[in-house]
């Protein structure tokens, strides 16, 4: 994992804050393209899909304890070709934000990814997101391309843009 001693894996004690980081982004940004809060129940299974499949969810605990932000990754695309891209989020706490959280947060996603031999790290990017742009910028990320109105949010068309940062991957990757 990341270098940073302030990241940690996160735990079933975190789903709380991390339901609270995800509502906030649904309701009040277009970072998720999702229109409903999540529920308990989704965030408990959306938790449990990610330890079976051994994904990550790094996160940053604030000085009082609550969780500041999170990261993780899925799979890209769920065919066995894309095996080695995965498709990261990086979600802060609005008490957090303007405070590296993020950064570190990329950062360890990054490490984490490298390490397991990752090829591809991908981020879909709200086109009007400017600071998560300039974030994904920053640490070597280069646009891969937008798709034009791809979702419907607050009454108007979002354009999603792909970033993606190319990784050493496998010595030697392999099909199936």
């Amino acid at each position: 994992m990341s270098g940073d001693p302030g990241v940690i894996r996160c735990a079933p004690r975190h789903l709380g804050a991390i339901r609270e980081i995800y509502n906030d982004a649904i309701v009040g940004t277009t970072a998720l393209y999702e229109y409903h809060p999540r529920g308990a129940e989704t965030v408990a299974a959306w938790w449990d899909g990610k330890s079976r499949a051994g994904l990550p969810v790094l996160g940053i605990e604030a000085d009082d304890g609550a969780l500041a932000g999170f990261a993780t990754w899925g799979p890209f695309r769920p065919f066995p070709a894309f095996k080695y891209t995965v498709e990261h989020s990086v979600y802060v706490h609005p008490a957090h934000r303007g405070r590296g959280v993020g950064r570190r947060l990329l950062a360890a996603i990054v490490a984490e990814a490298t390490a397991r031999e990752v090829h591809l790290l991908v981020g879909g990017i709200d086109a009007d997101n400017v600071a998560s742009k300039a974030l994904h910028r920053r640490a070597g990320f280069a646009h891969a391309g937008t798709i034009r109105q791809a979702g419907f949010k607050f009454g108007r068309w979002l354009d999603l843009e792909f970033w993606q940062l190319h990784l050493a991957g496998p010595e030697r990757p392999v099909d199936g």
